[in-house]
């Protein structure tokens, strides 16, 4: 019988003492929500917020507890909240880079200040049009003029709207400000000031989110169109960042829906140490109806390959998503004895 190894090592997973209750895991999908539905608040009403520095950092401390917690299931959570909602976009946009960018500090081991500024930042970026953010993904024409020049001022609105709220981080202000850098890198990634640096990784995750999430004027691309974004020829602006983003979520990430090559459909639930291979759940049979029970797969083999990712809007299902959290949480802990859990190719 295979086994798999439950998490690549960018993002270690880390289990509670308490691991054999299933209890904790029962709201942790309740447990993003509220934290997007918090993150909505601040971003919709900011000036209403008594000692907002102190609300972000909070937030800040949630997201570290979840996504410390278990990585695969906080990364299921949040692809799931992107490429699902289009109601308060700008807090589910800015809540999946915020939690992309606090792996990637973890990944490029940056100093404890930089992550800071860089995950505070993700979380703030765009405080500068919420309203018009979430009013664009909700339009079906492109940005009129008026739009597309608040579009294009809106990191330096930004980052005077913080400095007028009490942020006094340099380095947070100063992300913020550039998160939209466009211009060529004239110096490794790592070699480079930090606020470029962490704008770069930034306006990495910022696309890499951006082509998932869906738009009224179009659905949710496929996880193969953002990795195109932030890795393919066109990319140099992502380089470095874009290439340890991939390495750290895998080619599909965990809550991403896919294509196997039975014909079946099913929904990633667990990383593995090769970012092409996860563990995955099926959800539809070859004739796209819905299995009674979803049943757990190891695509490490070439008899049950992954043959391409799917956007959401193509997988027309009420999806029971605390059970598969709970399936690849179960998976994880005894990934040495899945016998009743994952099929094997050769086996089914």
């Amino acid at each position: 019988m295979q086994s798999f190894t439950p998490s690549p090592s960018c993002t270690p997973l880390s289990l509670s003492a308490s691991a054999e209750d299933d209890a904790p895991y029962q709201d942790l999908l309740g447990m993003w929500s509220d934290l997007e539905a918090a993150l909505g608040l601040l971003l919709a009403r900011p000036a209403l917020v008594q000692q907002l520095p102190t609300k972000v950092m909070q937030l800040h401390t949630w997201l570290q507890e979840l996504v410390a917690h278990d990585s695969d299931s906080a990364l299921y959570a949040m692809f799931q909240l992107a490429g699902t909602s289009t109601v308060g976009y700008s807090a589910s946009h800015a809540l999946v880079c915020a939690t992309l960018c606090h792996i990637l500090a973890v990944d490029f081991e940056l100093p404890p200040h930089e992550r800071d500024a860089l995950v505070r930042a993700a979380f703030t970026m765009n405080i500068g049009m919420t309203t018009l953010q979430d009013q664009l993904a909700l339009q079906r024409d492109r940005p009129s003029i008026a739009q597309q020049e608040a579009i294009r001022l809106h990191p330096q609105e930004g980052r005077r709207k913080l400095e007028e709220l009490g942020i006094q981080d340099t380095l947070w202000l100063d992300t913020v400000g550039l998160h939209h850098i466009n211009t060529a890198a004239q110096a490794p990634l790592m070699q480079q000031p930090p606020a470029e640096r962490l704008a770069r990784i930034l306006a990495t995750c910022d696309r890499y989110a951006a082509m998932i999430s869906p738009r009224r004027n179009r659905p949710g691309r496929s996880v193969a169109d953002s990795v195109q974004a932030v890795t393919g020829p066109q990319s140099k602006l992502y380089e470095q960042a874009g290439d340890a983003l991939i390495r750290c979520v895998g080619l599909f990430p965990p809550g991403v829906y896919v294509a196997l090559s039975t014909a079946e459909t099913a929904v990633v639930v667990r990383r593995t140490t090769d970012i092409g291979h996860p563990l995955v759940a099926t959800l539809l049979d070859a004739r796209k109806a819905p299995l009674r029970q979803p049943e757990l797969i190891s695509t490490a083999s070439r008899a049950v390959r992954i043959t391409h990712a799917l956007p959401p809007h193509e997988v027309n299902l009420q999806v029971n998503h605390r059970t598969l959290v709970q399936l690849g949480m179960y998976a994880a802990r005894f990934s040495d004895g899945l016998h009743q859990l994952v099929s094997v190719p050769g086996t089914r």
